[in-house]
């Protein structure tokens, strides 16, 4: 028997307008926003449509995943590793270990995007149990007194789309995407819907806010470059404003000159 191979030589496998997918840039103005339209096209369509999505119209559901995903699977001849994998391992929910591997994280890392679609990658981190799930499609993390950027619970005001990615790094070198829509709920107004919520916090921190994430899509990212590592005790300053407990200048990066500075007035402050 024959073995055809998942992946396929892109020549024949897909359109020369998906081919040429790889060739489209970034904007070539400040003002220019990135977009999947013409001059590449699908067969059969107009000039100046945008591309479709080519498996929206496999089922009465859509399959995970953006539309340029799917066109790149296809593009490069991954649909049949990528649909296994939807297939297996992607759910729109958290099953029974699901939640138990969240309830037991100490870290997570947190991406968001303001509404142009620039991003923010942070990391949230507590005792085991800090993110806390709500239910089968809802779970929640806190937000402490930080540097009081907010860049996250910025983002999420202007665009809720969340991607959260926690790793056991310990254990059993594994990990968990979770992606969905936050939105920002106050302390007391989420304890009045969940009273439940924890009211003892490690070291006494207490939780300014939430953040609320309604789950779309939960699934595994496999093992096979997660280093592990040794959790070792260290003493830390929570709730400090020192700013060499907090790591000081670290990267050397408060003199250099950055374009949002004003300068000064000749002679110093305008009184």
């Amino acid at each position: 028997m024959r073995v055809i191979p998942d992946h396929l030589p892109p020549t024949g496998t897909a359109d020369a307008a998906l081919l040429a997918l790889e060739l489209s840039g970034p904007p070539t103005t400040p003002n220019e926003s990135w977009q999947l339209t013409a001059p590449i096209q699908q067969r059969g369509q107009e000039p100046d449509a945008p591309l479709s999505d080519p498996f929206v119209e496999d089922g009465p559901v859509p399959l995970p995943g953006s539309a340029g995903e799917h066109l790149l699977q296809r593009a490069y001849g991954t649909e049949k590793r990528a649909r296994k994998f939807y297939d297996d391992q992607v759910l729109d929910h958290l099953n029974p270990l699901m939640k138990e591997f969240i309830g037991r994280m100490e870290i997570a890392f947190v991406a968001t995007s303001d509404r142009r679609g620039a991003c923010d990658s942070s990391l949230r981190a507590g005792p085991a149990g800090f993110m806390e799930v709500l239910d089968d499609r809802h779970l929640c993390y806190p937000e402490y007194r930080g540097n009081g950027v907010l860049a996250s619970l910025g983002n999420i005001s202007e665009n809720p789309h969340i991607g959260i990615l926690l790793v056991d790094f310990v254990t059993d070198l594994i990990g968990l995407h979770v992606n969905g829509k936050a939105r920002i709920a106050e302390d007391a107004d989420l304890r009045a819907i969940h009273p439940a919520l924890p009211a003892e916090f490690d070291r006494g921190r207490t939780p300014e806010r939430w953040v609320v994430v309604q789950i779309e899509e939960a699934y595994i990212h496999c093992r096979k470059h997660i280093p592990r590592m040794v959790p070792m005790l260290r003493q830390r300053t929570w709730g400090t404003d020192d700013v060499k407990r907090k790591g000081g200048d670290y990267f050397e990066s408060k003199g250099m000159p950055r374009p949002w500075h004003r300068p000064e007035p000749v002679g110093g402050h305008d009184s």
